[in-house]
């Protein structure tokens, strides 16, 4: 399988009163047309490792890499222009909240057609064709309703749908999607999942699932890094997560509650442990 992204010893650097801090420490990793998740808890570096290759980093934090390549573009020296013209084209982005991403005072269909209109030269009434066929591609009922509805009048279900259908409506080859349900409900939460996994499947696209649910990881995904400190420790076949050997990782599988749990307090991370295997 042949590498859409590879990646050599990626830094995220911000500075500060004491000096630059890296908060995501020298990784390497590679995604082909294949679904990887990264997991890991809050301030790992997970995130930052989406927004890296998207060139998203926010000032005065940078990105270095010995080598960030898409399909032989190299995104550690690429300008904002350049960035620009692969986002949405052929990189794009979910992220966790629509209520936070989408314009409120622009119509959906309008919002989706953006990205037609910047990168494509297809006609008005082509970009409304294809804004409704892709509002249809993630399972809308009445793609011409919504079309004209305003972000605040569907709900958080619906809205991830109309930012998923933002992301793939120009059919990039890499989507990065950063907990793009941890707002939604169970129910809801499956539906989405559904269809990013079709539109992959269908579609050949490589995905980054970013997420902090082990459980969700290990069923949509191929393959899983887990990332701490900055750092990937782990990395393995989605289907064989519950078989991790580090610390970390178990110590995240231990604690995750279910249903039928018995145990009175979940157990907590020994720190300590952790800082002696790295």
């Amino acid at each position: 399988m042949s590498a859409l992204i590879e990646v050599e010893n990626l830094r995220v650097r911000f500075p500060g009163d004491h000096g630059p801090t890296d908060v995501v420490r020298g990784i390497s990793f590679s995604l082909g047309r294949e679904r990887l998740g990264i997991v890991g808890e809050s301030g790992s570096g997970k995130s930052m490792t989406g927004r890296a290759l998207m060139g998203l980093v926010p000032a005065p934090g940078r990105a270095i890499a010995d080598r960030m390549v898409f399909d032989g573009i190299d995104l550690a020296r690429l300008d904002e222009r350049g960035f620009r013209r692969l986002r949405g084209a052929r990189l794009s982005m979910v992220l966790q909240d629509p209520k936070f991403s989408l314009n409120p005072v622009i119509r959906i269909g309008e919002q989706i057609g953006e990205a037609l209109a910047f990168h494509s030269r297809a006609s008005r009434r082509e970009r409304r064709r294809r804004v409704l066929d892709v509002l249809a591609a993630v399972r809308i009922d009445d793609p011409e309703r919504v079309y004209r509805l305003f972000p605040h009048e569907v709900s958080g279900g619906m809205g991830q749908r109309v930012m998923i259908a933002m992301m793939v409506v120009l059919e990039p080859d890499v989507m990065i999607a950063d907990e793009p349900t941890s707002a939604l409900d169970v129910s809801v939460r499956a539906q989405v999942l559904e269809i990013m996994d079709d539109l992959v499947r269908r579609r050949g696209m490589g995905l980054v699932l970013i997420s902090h649910d082990l459980e969700m990881v290990a069923r949509w995904c191929d393959r899983v890094l887990v990332m701490y400190d900055g750092r990937i420790v782990e990395e393995c076949a989605a289907g064989r997560l519950a078989e991790a050997t580090h610390p970390y990782t178990k110590g995240l599988l231990a604690s995750t509650p279910h249903l039928d749990d018995a145990r009175e307090l979940l157990p907590v991370l020994d720190r300590g442990a952790l800082g002696a295997s790295r």
